[in-house]
């Protein structure tokens, strides 16, 4: 009985619940007003922690949390934490980890960027045993597994 509580419990934290802007274990996104306009796959880009929190790069030296450089998320991707080698805490370390890096970074517009936190956070953990995720891997993730928040 407490074995399937657990997993209750579990499955109630990883509800993305857009009303109140968590998106636990997402990759998220949203339009950039004007540069999406121009270049559709040009947006902002967060990663959520396991409790939902977005983190973004969001200018240079500046990781914000829980407020999005251009508004709350409009697309997301939920990974299964599950899959990653460590679980959620794996998840969270390397969301930390990665931000607290990029906090000693300059911000520029295709080098190093929003997109690029993200791919360090993905690739400190390791996620689908990978270490070479990038911008262009984000964009196909989103579009091709991404949801829609609506």
């Amino acid at each position: 009985m407490q074995l399937h509580q657990v997993d209750e419990v579990e499955e109630v934290m990883m509800e993305v619940d857009p009303a109140r802007h968590r998106f636990p274990c997402c990759v998220v996104w949203t339009p950039i007003p004007i540069l999406t306009w121009l270049f559709p796959f040009v947006g902002h880009m967060g990663i959520a922690t396991s409790r939902g929190v977005i983190r973004d790069f969001s200018g240079s030296y500046s990781v914000s949390e829980d407020n999005m450089a251009f508004g709350w998320p409009t697309w997301y991707r939920q990974v299964d934490p599950n899959t990653i080698d460590g679980g959620m805490e794996a998840w969270d370390r390397a969301v930390f980890d990665a931000s607290e890096e990029y906090k000693g970074h300059i911000h520029t517009l295709f080098c190093d960027n929003c997109y690029c936190h993200v791919a360090l956070a993905l690739n400190k953990m390791k996620y689908g045993q990978r270490r070479d995720h990038n911008c262009f891997r984000l964009v196909n993730m989103l579009l091709f597994k991404g949801r829609y928040v609506g």
